[in-house]
């Protein structure tokens, strides 16, 4: 190894954990401060616990340096805009009236005022709440919360370092405002940020910051020279204060290409890099450039968004050519631990041999800590970890779960006949609308519908064995009873049956395919308080046996009206999953496809009329760099037409989408060659159907009229005038009428309300049109 000398200070450090605590604590405080049984003083009496545990179990794992600011009640994108004091005009006086509940509004919403809209976190299955800006925002700045997290670390007596969301990312993140004229570029406001950076950085050396961390994701994306300029000038300034802590920008999730010179020649003190999967990159890139001397490197060499174990040896080589490329290295996750679940030592129920494969933030701070031991000391200091990292690596390749000879051989033997239809658009939607006799503007819901604490008590008795499968199934059929009869009450066209056997849309498929992994604790944070528990896929997929098949024709029989069938798309399945790494992510979607394409026969097989294949994983799991584009569309957009093409004409295949920017993967919404498409729109006010028109979408289409991740319920008037929006772009033979998504976090009341004038909405709008029928 190279000069041990120069690695003797490299430290262990995170930049994000996550939040929840080992019991979802968090979850419980919020939600209970929000339904009044914990007051105010409580919820942060809890956040303040969950922090402390958080940064004393990291400090005993051995990490050197732990993030303060990273902890947040809902979303750290909502918290930066607090910080800069950017709080939309209509949430103003909630936030004056009181900080913690105008919070809470800006993320949620109000009966009478709307929340901020809410997309992904670059390609990750986090969602955060976009800024919204324009010509005559006043930025002012509030670190409170910044300076009073610092200090509780501080009284612990911990090296601390403040992590925030970085200026030009926060910018570029950002939309306009609603009605600020199109074409606003809210980075035009770059200069009157900076001051209230500046201010905050003051502030948190003044607490005793001596590193504070500011996080440029963006920067990995194609960027324009005049948004690379904006960097540069950005961090030209904040360097050349007189009044701050050292400056560390980061990057994560891609490499950073044309930005790592601009960030390199910055009068800053660090950067820190991922060096994991596509961002590997950055390795030679920075040799390129001459590497960062003078400068401290924070190496992202554990992947910070799969639970796999490290390659120990892999990164400590990468490592050791780091050494001679910065003035200090240091060891970290690629990114914030966020996204992945808290501990695998919580999973009793997986294989022993199968469980070493596995590691959670707990795990993987400990790998970070094994790493920076052996930077510093030597790899014969670490020659045991060394030794038991080999055999688990060995053990997992040799598996006989991740090989499945018949898997693979039916995966090889695909023709592109297979994912093609065989009839054109035109000839099926004539096939189907003879088939379902729908009135033009037909109403449908996305799917899920209440999971009531009855549902999830049932499911809970069923594991603990507390009840037979056959109280479980009465219970199940009790509640499809339910759920068909109001809708066929409120008027809705497409019923569905509610999915109440289902823990969640991806999990509960993995449950029953081969390959796939469930855990019990693996929790993760996708939105507010709305967490998952992402399975693992570990090898071969297939399904032995028919998945909804029992439920769908349960509800079928009920009534009269069309049923759909509900399934998970491949990408969906994949994206929300914690993916195999030991093969092509385009090998993986096409087993996960082929099991499902059996299921969609199975359906239809039994009568199902109308099969919906969601895929809200499209746009996220886009990668972040154009050059990488073309590939993964290729083989999403196949993956999803195997699944749902083997069927007939008059079957109809919808899929849905939601939360994502649809503009940049139009063409592949067309590829996809689904009859039906629904996607959210009620946030970004019917924004997706004027990009449809533009782009000359040429089949049925859903734009969601109802947000269902605000606890609002949306006027009838309201649904219709997002309606009229919607038919400014698409023909009233092709709109239909939904929610913007699956209703399973809503309570009833606002369900049964929130459908009932969605129906009305679309026979007033129905009304009005030249045509009464299909």
């Amino acid at each position: 190894m190279t000069s041990r000398t120069a690695a003797a200070a490299a430290r262990a450090t995170v930049y994000g954990y996550p939040r929840q605590g080992r019991n979802r604590e968090l979850k419980k405080a919020v939600e209970g401060y929000w339904k009044g049984r914990v007051d105010a003083a409580g919820l942060r009496r809890t956040a303040a616990e969950l922090r402390a545990a958080n940064w004393l179990r990291l400090a005993e794992s051995g990490i050197h340096e732990v993030p303060t600011g990273d902890f947040s009640y809902y979303d750290h994108v909502l918290d930066t805009t607090v910080m800069v004091g950017a709080v939309p005009s209509r949430h103003r006086a909630a936030v004056e009236a009181d900080a913690l509940d105008g919070y809470f509004a800006m993320a949620r919403g109000t009966q009478d005022v709307a929340p901020l809209e809410m997309t992904k976190w670059f390609d990750t299955n986090y969602h955060y709440l976009v800024p919204e800006l324009g010509p005559g925002t006043v930025f002012t700045a509030d670190s409170a919360r910044q300076v009073g997290e610092l200090k509780e670390a501080l009284a612990l007596g911990l090296t601390a370092r403040p992590v925030l969301v970085g200026p030009v990312t926060y910018l570029l993140l950002a939309k306009p405002a609603p009605g600020v004229a199109d074409g606003f570029d809210p980075l035009t406001l770059l200069d009157r940020l900076l001051p209230v950076y500046a201010e905050v950085l003051a502030d948190l050396r003044a607490a005793g910051a001596g590193w504070v961390q500011l996080d440029e994701p963006a920067l990995v994306q194609d960027r324009t020279p005049a948004e690379l300029n904006a960097a540069a000038r950005a961090y030209r300034e904040l360097g050349s204060l007189t009044d701050r802590p050292q400056l560390l920008v980061a990057s994560y999730f891609d490499r950073l290409g044309e930005a790592l010179p601009v960030l390199a020649k910055a009068p800053v003190e660090g950067l820190a890099l991922d060096f994991t999967g596509p961002a590997a990159a950055n390795l030679a890139d920075l040799a390129a450039i001459g590497g960062l001397p003078g400068k401290r490197l924070v190496a992202g060499v554990v992947n910070g968004r799969n639970v796999w174990i490290n390659d120990l040896a892999a990164s400590l080589s990468t490592l050791a050519t780091l050494l001679g490329l910065a003035g200090r290295v240091d060891v970290a996750a690629s990114c914030s631990l966020l996204h992945v679940p808290l501990d695998a030592a919580a999973e009793r129920d997986i294989d022993p041999q199968i469980a070493r494969w596995l590691a959670f933030a707990h795990q993987k701070t400990r790998e970070i800590v094994t790493l920076a031991r052996g930077l510093s000391q030597g790899a014969d200091t670490i020659a045991a970890e060394l030794a038991a990292n080999r055999a688990d690596l060995a053990s997992r390749a040799s598996s006989a779960l991740t090989h499945d000879p018949a898997v693979r051989a039916r995966a090889a033997a695909v023709t592109a006949a297979d994912a093609r239809r065989a009839e054109p658009y035109a000839e099926r939607a004539a096939a189907q609308r003879a088939r379902l006799r729908l009135p033009l503007l037909p109403t449908t819901t996305i799917g899920s519908f209440p999971q009531t604490a009855e549902l999830r008590a049932a499911r809970a008795d069923l594991r603990a064995g507390r009840i037979g499968d056959e109280a479980y199934e009465r219970r199940i059929e009790d509640e499809i009873r339910e759920v068909v009869s109001f809708q066929e009450k409120a008027g809705l066209d497409v019923l569905v049956h509610g999915e109440p056997e289902r823990n969640d849309m991806v999990q509960y498929f993995a449950e029953q395919l081969t390959g796939y992994l469930a855990t019990r604790h693996g929790w993760v944070q996708s939105y507010g308080t709305r967490y998952v528990r992402p399975p693992v896929l570990a090898g071969d997929v297939s399904r032995p046996e028919p998945m909804t098949v029992r439920w769908t024709a349960f509800a079928q029989a009920l009534s009269d009206r069309p049923v759909k069938g509900m399934l998970t798309g491949p990408v969906t399945m994949l994206a929300w999953s914690f993916v195999r790494d030991d093969q092509p992510l385009a090998a993986t979607a096409r087993q996960v496809a082929l099991a499902l394409r059996d299921e969609v026969g199975d359906l239809e097989a039994a009568g199902t009329a109308v099969i919906q294949v969601d895929e809200p994983a499209l746009r996220e799991t886009l990668p972040l760099r154009a050059d990488g584009h073309a590939g993964y569309l290729a083989w999403a957009t196949e993956a999803f037409r195997l699944a749902t093409c083997g069927v007939r004409p008059d079957t109809q295949i919808h899929t849905h989408m939601c939360y994502a920017e649809f503009g940049d993967v139009l063409a592949a919404i067309d590829d996809l060659d689904a009859d039906v498409i629904s996607l959210e729109a009620a946030r970004s006010h019917m924004q997706v159907a004027g990009e449809l028109a533009t782009a000359g979408y040429p089949r049925e289409v859903g734009p969601g009229v109802y947000d269902i991740h605000s606890p609002r319920i949306p006027g009838a008037a309201e649904a219709a005038d997002l309606l009229r929006k919607g038919l400014g772009g698409i023909p009233p033979e092709r709109l239909w009428v939904n929610p913007d998504c699956g209703l399973k976090t809503r309570g009833w009341a606002e369900v049964r309300a929130s459908l009932t004038n969605l129906v009305a909405a679309a026979r007033e709008v129905r009304a009005g049109l030249p045509a009464a029928g299909r």
